[in-house]
């Protein structure tokens, strides 16, 4: 089944812009596809890209936390992060907090730093739907966690001349 229609975005007023991708690895092979579609997208409107990989979708927050104050010291910052993961339902309740304190942690982060952030953390119940989210043929989640930090990165811009 393919994803809903989305939407041409310019990418001039976006070129350069520096992007964090911070991705999840707990399952390799969804974490591919997931990547595939950012990278598909950033590359698209010419951003500059660097990468983070973390075990699991916990450690995407506190990554980026860390990146984020590496790039202030460095004046280095970035205009962007995507953070890519995938949280599979299982037997226990384990599943509810992965899924709800990672997506905390990514708000947390985006208001308190006032950094865009794209989440492309896909909450599945199974492996299948999984993959049909991650594909970028399919629904790709992972091309729209990218478009979606690229769109705040261009309103942002917008309201900061910058």
């Amino acid at each position: 089944m393919a994803g809903p229609p989305r939407g041409k975005h310019a990418t001039s007023d976006v070129k350069g812009v520096r992007i964090l991708i911070v991705e999840a690895r707990f399952y390799d092979d969804i974490a591919d596809l997931l990547l595939a579609g950012a990278m598909k997208e950033l590359k698209a409107a010419g951003a500059v890209v660097d990468r983070i990989s973390v075990p699991g979708s916990l450690e995407i927050p506190p990554a980026i936390a860390m990146a984020l104050d590496a790039a202030t010291k460095k004046r280095r910052l970035y205009d962007g992060v995507v953070a890519l993961g995938c949280v599979i339902r299982g037997d226990t309740i384990h599943f509810e907090i992965v899924s709800n304190e990672s997506a905390r942690g990514l708000m947390d982060l985006a208001m308190t730093r006032n950094v865009p952030i794209g989440n492309g953390i896909i909450t599945v119940n199974t492996e299948a739907q999984a993959l049909a989210r991650a594909r970028p043929e399919e629904q790709d989640k992972g091309g729209d966690a990218a478009r979606a930090a690229l769109s705040l990165a261009r309103v942002k811009r917008k309201l900061t001349g910058r």
